[in-house]
């Protein structure tokens, strides 16, 4: 065992001497060392290229509470990463896997942390944590994860917060590349390692919609992530506010996250949710897979729908599915199948939002497919015509203190997500909501000051 850890220990700094060298190579003259928060927004510092070696061996000191920090970065008492750990600092470990450039900055690159207090001691509550945790679970049950994450968001006046133009145009060819900001855009993103594969406006006035290729593991969220983060700052650089908020508008399309995933058989290499012997070309896999989002829908809502703005996107007849649900291509379900009778049939489960942290959308997902896979559970049958117009359906909760109720109800959930990750995500949340209904709104000022 002595012998195994040396040589893994020596292996370890074999990496790292050529992760140097890459950079050497590469001219790199700055390393940003990036942490995905519990919002899925980038927390990160900026290391010079002489001090990054040294930093990557032993790791880079940041707040250790930055997990446990707010929408508006304030200090949440009680989630036992402050005051409980006397504000101490924990230690970033880059995952050298995720080198990639920041080409809109000269001579920088980038790479994906994780947080641990020590050695062998990580942050298991972090978002990055948890997912990599559950795609553990998955190998365990003989499957790969294939995931990807498909995004709206609104790109706006910086300084009015107003859309570039208006009107109902999907796919228009004018406002497609409506500015030549776009384009460059475009092309950062893929100099990013972002595969880009389409690119058009979206049904609201200037909400656009860039798609990028699935991938194997963490690797799918890690590049969810690093869209994210260029597309807001990219769009900030060039005097533009990018926003995926669910609903900036109140009279206007919400902006969503569709996540899309399957399952691959690791001892064959096959997609597992495939069956040609079924009439639809759907494997028991899949369907209790299926069955497991439908039954652990309500637990999974605060982590795909984490702000309260988020619920006010869930409505029938707006693309956005309103209940607990399935159908083969409905768009207003829940849980849309793809159905392709061939290796591309998969789910995409259409009820996240385009804010939501894409380490924890494919965290949920996937802890509540796993559980109807290991129950088995029997697939409900679908409904006729759009699963919206159905009344007899559950309900998806109406507001985010119903959805942190759903989870906190459902014990299986909690155990796989990990009971303190949900003691964080839960108590960062309710201090959040305290906040909100604290405000005064715009809304209430304008009705009742003048009437009253």
């Amino acid at each position: 065992m002595v012998m195994e850890a040396l040589a893994s220990e020596h292996l370890v700094g074999d990496r790292i001497t050529q992760f140097i060298a890459t950079l050497q190579e590469q001219g790199i003259e700055y390393v940003r060392f990036e942490l995905p928060d519990l919002h899925g927004v980038s927390r990160l510092k900026v290391v010079p290229i002489d001090k990054v070696e040294g930093y990557t061996r032993k790791g880079l000191n940041f707040y250790g509470g930055t997990l446990a920090l707010d929408t508006a970065s304030k200090v949440v008492t009680g989630s036992g990463m402050h005051e409980e750990r006397k504000y101490r600092d924990h230690m970033l470990i880059p995952d050298l896997d995720t080198l990639a450039p920041v080409p809109w900055l000269k001579n920088t690159a980038k790479v994906i942390c994780d947080a641990q207090w020590g050695t062998d001691d990580p942050l298991t509550m972090a978002p990055r944590y948890v997912l990599k945790a559950l795609l553990h679970k998955a190998e365990a049950m003989g499957f790969d994860v294939m995931m990807g994450h498909e995004f709206e968001f609104y790109l706006l006046q910086q300084d009015t917060k107003e859309p570039l133009f208006d009107g109902l145009h999907i796919f228009n060819h004018i406002r497609n590349q409506y500015i030549p900001e776009i384009d460059q855009l475009l092309d950062y993103l893929r100099a990013s390692g972002v595969d880009v594969i389409t690119h058009n406006c979206e049904y609201a006035p200037s909400q656009f919609e860039i798609n990028f290729g699935p991938a194997v593991g963490i690797a799918a969220a890690d590049k969810a992530f690093t869209f994210k983060t260029t597309v807001k700052e990219v769009a900030h650089r060039m005097g533009y506010q990018a926003t995926f908020m669910s609903k900036p508008f109140s009279d206007r399309a919400g902006c969503c996250c569709h996540f899309h995933i399957s399952l691959i058989d690791r001892r064959t290499g096959q997609n597992a949710f495939l069956d040609l012997s079924d009439t639809d070309g759907l494997s028991q896999t899949s369907k209790s897979f299926i069955q497991g989002i439908l039954t652990h829908a309500p637990a999974m809502m605060p982590l795909i729908g984490p702000t309260p703005n988020c619920y006010r996107r869930l409505k029938p007849y707006t693309f956005a599915p309103s209940n607990i649900s399935w159908g083969i291509e409905d768009r207003s379900a829940m849980v849309r199948v793809k159905a392709t009778h061939d290796e591309g049939t998969h789910l995409e489960m259409r009820a996240a939002s385009g804010l939501s942290n894409p380490y924890l959308s494919a965290a949920a997902t996937l802890a509540a497919g796993l559980l109807g896979i290991e129950h088995q559970y029997e697939l409900q049958s679908p409904v006729e015509g759009p699963s919206e117009d159905n009344p007899n359906l559950p309900k998806l909760a109406p507001n985010l203190e119903a959805a942190l109720a759903g989870l906190h109800a459902d014990i299986e959930m909690r155990s796989l997500l990990g009971e303190d990750f949900v003691h964080l995500f839960t108590t960062v949340k309710q201090f959040e909501l305290a906040r909100f209904h604290a405000h005064v709104t715009d809304w209430e000022t304008k009705e009742y000051m003048e009437v009253y």
